[in-house]
């Protein structure tokens, strides 16, 4: 597929299946979704879907809005940025999910509705003081490492409620909830007790006082298991995008 690329030189027959194949495929990530809730004994309208959109360019967007989608979830700063500015004249809500540089913590705080990946006092510190007091204040999730896994991004579970807890007191951010990217598996047990974990860890807070209402957990691969336990927000891109072409990213 051309998703990822400028739609110049393209007829107009080439673009409109390249529509109508983001179309289906964002149809079918919906009815995975309603299936699973269905299953769960949840309303399919209790899970939001977010279009991980990074890597593919601002047509492919475009084309996702006009087929219902509003939600769109990018990692690599710049490429947000350039995305944005490009598609200014569409109402559409911007989540930061990539790891976050104290560096960008400025831009992001000023071009984005929801951050999903804050794991450290620091850098929360800093959205809160970027964050302009004429807007609303900036949505923020915790990202716990749930896996342990040395690569991955975020707070060890037995410390994200004491960061929830400081950002919550933060003025000019919003604490939403938990957010993870547990380890990948094809075992549904196994991708269940991680989600269970972060939900678990959810209820706990909530018990607490924390005020929260969000979990983003589930990608393409596993949101039904996310949605078996309890997931807000499903995280999706190459089910509705294709495959990714990570030469083409940038910062």
């Amino acid at each position: 597929m051309l998703l990822w690329s400028r739609w110049r030189g393209l007829n107009t027959v080439q673009v409109s299946s390249i529509m109508d194949t983001i179309t289906n495929a964002l149809q079918a990530v919906r009815q995975r979704i309603k299936q699973a809730a269905e299953v769960a004994g949840r309303q399919p309208d209790s899970v939001q879907l977010l279009a991980v959109s990074k890597t593919f360019g601002a047509d492919a967007v475009r084309a996702t809005y006009a087929a219902g989608q509003q939600a769109f979830g990018e990692n690599y700063l710049q490429e947000a940025l350039d995305k944005q500015a490009q598609l200014q004249d569409l109402p559409l809500q911007w989540h930061f999910i990539g790891p976050i540089q104290s560096n960008k913590t400025r831009p992001i705080a000023q071009h984005f509705d929801w951050v999903h990946s804050v794991e450290r006092e620091k850098i929360a510190q800093r959205l809160n003081e970027a964050r302009d007091v004429h807007v609303p204040p900036l949505n923020v999730l915790v990202q716990v490492n749930v896996s342990g896994e040395a690569s991955k991004s975020g707070v060890e579970p037995d410390a994200a409620l004491a960061l929830a807890r400081q950002i919550q007191a933060m003025p000019r951010l919003r604490l939403r909830g938990l957010m993870a990217i547990p380890a990948p598996t094809d075992s549904e047990t196994e991708q269940r007790a991680a989600f269970r974990q972060l939900k678990n860890l959810f209820e706990q807070g909530r018990a607490e006082g924390l005020d929260w209402d969000t979990l983003s957990m589930g990608m393409s691969h596993d949101l039904e298991a996310a949605i078996a336990e309890g997931a807000t927000m499903v995280r999706v891109g190459t089910a509705i995008f294709g495959a990714r072409n990570y030469g083409e990213k940038t910062a």
